[in-house]
């Protein structure tokens, strides 16, 4: 009895927490076929990137929650196990998170990540594409990713991500595009 009321509770907690998040959201996504936000950040090794440094390519922009969390993880290395498929694709990948410098330095290291990762502490370029969640003492961004063409355009904006499937399906949607 006690423990069909503990998972009730559980359910309930889960599901308030859930629908605090998707209320805590700012910002509508860019769409399809509009220009991509700017932005400037540096990555795990101090370097700014910004997006008219990727002007005349693709760009595979991916915000992620929190590194080393195991999803995050899976994502993140799918990306690296993926990357040379998608440089053949003519398109750069690059990682978002609210994450500092460091924390992004210790990730890429650890897995061997050989793509930029953004440190966006202050949540200014998530909150841009519409992926931060902020709760003011702590924020992160939603797992969305953003595929925007050598002319800076949005092209197709991902939001339901099967992390270990994700780099081949953004391959695809490349090689689809291409025709």
């Amino acid at each position: 009895m006690m423990a069909a009321m503990e998972i009730a509770l559980l359910t309930i907690l889960l599901l308030t927490a859930w629908l605090a998040l998707r209320a805590v959201s700012t910002g509508p996504l860019p769409a399809p076929g509009t220009h991509a936000p700017e932005f400037s950040l540096p990555d795990q090794h101090g370097t700014r990137h910004a997006l008219a440094d990727h002007a005349g390519r693709w760009l595979v922009l991916y915000f992620y929650p929190r590194n080393g969390t195991p999803v995050c993880t899976r994502e993140a290395c799918a990306f690296r196990d993926g990357h040379a498929r998608l440089r053949a694709a003519g398109a750069a990948v690059i990682g978002v998170s609210v994450d500092s410098q460091a924390s992004h330095a210790r990730f890429a290291a650890s897995h061997g990540l050989d793509f930029p990762l953004l440190a966006d502490t202050e949540g200014q370029v998530a909150r841009r594409y519409g992926v931060l969640v902020d709760f003011k003492i702590w924020r992160m961004a939603r797992r969305h990713t953003f595929l925007i063409d050598p002319q800076g355009t949005v092209q197709k904006v991902f939001t339901r991500i099967d992390p270990s499937r994700h780099a081949d399906e953004i391959i695809a949607e490349l090689d689809r595009l291409a025709r």
